[in-house]
């Protein structure tokens, strides 16, 4: 059975690589935004900071939502615990902490991404210059599970790993959702309300989701579809059905390795049949902030619970 220590640092190494790519997912989407509804620049990188969780820590440094200041506090602030580069240099201390648990090829993946991001983002960076930095940091925490993914050995190293990187990708998604359809949209709108395409689309665009919806329902964004989607589809890689499958089957895989079943494999299994047993319209009846409010709320309780179970302390 691998040291506490050791599993908690395979679980938040992973976390933090999913966050790094998150946020710059999220200010992608933010610039898109902001490219097509100009009028409203500022609406729409405040939106990107509740996106990201950090409205109170940007307040207490910034007073304008622009794009310099949102990309700067979410790229490169070390002060904000949550940003590409402190997400980075937390990715870097843990596979330090694991480096015996780790291939050579997954842990120079990890440092060299360290290594060319730490200089990427040691200055302010042009609004005209973060297109192709988005794209690197994004391709870089790639480039990290594709070498972990290719190389380590399926054992429970692999396990802890892969349960830290979709706890992290749930709470990404279900926060994308509940921010933009809640915040962005005017506090009386319905689903199936008029919403203007460009929303829409960054919402999907801030999960990587824009082009597979379009294969799956080859119509117009609608808020049921969409929510649909990202909550419900096992086969979308960041739908909140496919987060959990294999949130339980790795966590099953730790059961039948270590004899044992916990109360984190039962939390996992109810919260995968929870949804994998809804229908969209039943999400709505019942109330999709309230739903997706939960939702993090088990989630978190999850994280706190394999913690528990496996020593993380």
């Amino acid at each position: 059975m691998l040291l506490g220590r050791t599993a908690s640092g395979l679980f938040w190494m992973h976390r933090y690589v999913e966050r790094a790519e998150n946020m710059a997912r999220i200010v992608d989407a933010g610039l898109r935004m902001a490219l097509t509804r100009s009028s409203t620049a500022p609406e729409e990188w405040s939106s990107v900071v509740l996106s990201a969780g950090a409205m109170e820590a940007f307040r207490a440094k910034h007073d304008r939502f622009t794009a310099a200041n949102v990309s700067d506090f979410l790229l490169r602030d070390r002060d904000n615990p949550s940003s590409v580069i402190s997400c980075l240099e937390a990715t870097r201390f843990n596979a330090r902490m694991v480096r015996t648990a780790l291939t050579r090829d997954a842990w120079e993946a990890v440092n060299e991404a360290w290594m060319a991001l730490k200089s990427a983002l040691s200055a302010p960076v042009p609004e005209s210059e973060l297109p192709p930095l988005l794209d690197h940091i994004k391709r870089e925490a790639s480039l990290i599970r594709g070498a972990f993914h290719g190389t380590m050995l399926r054992n429970e190293i692999f396990n802890f790993s892969r349960i830290g990187t979709f706890i992290e990708r749930a709470d990404n998604t279900s926060r994308i959702l509940d921010v933009k359809y809640y915040v962005l949209l005017p506090a009386a709108s319905y689903v199936g309300g008029a919403m203007d395409n460009h929303q829409w689309e960054s919402i999907l665009r801030s999960v990587s989701a824009h082009r597979s919806y379009r294969w799956v329902y080859d119509t117009q964004y609608t808020p049921a579809q969409i929510a649909e989607y990202l909550i419900l589809d096992s086969r979308m890689p960041r739908s909140l059905h496919f987060c959990y499958r294999n949130i339980a089957e790795n966590l099953e895989f730790l059961a039948q390795e270590y004899g044992t079943r916990l109360s984190c494999h039962d939390i996992s299994s109810r919260t995968l049949a929870s949804i994998g047993g809804k229908q969209i319209q039943a999400i709505f009846d019942f109330g999709l902030h309230e739903f997706l409010t939960d939702f993090i709320f088990q989630n978190n309780r999850l994280a706190a619970d394999i913690g528990r179970a496996y020593n993380f302390d």
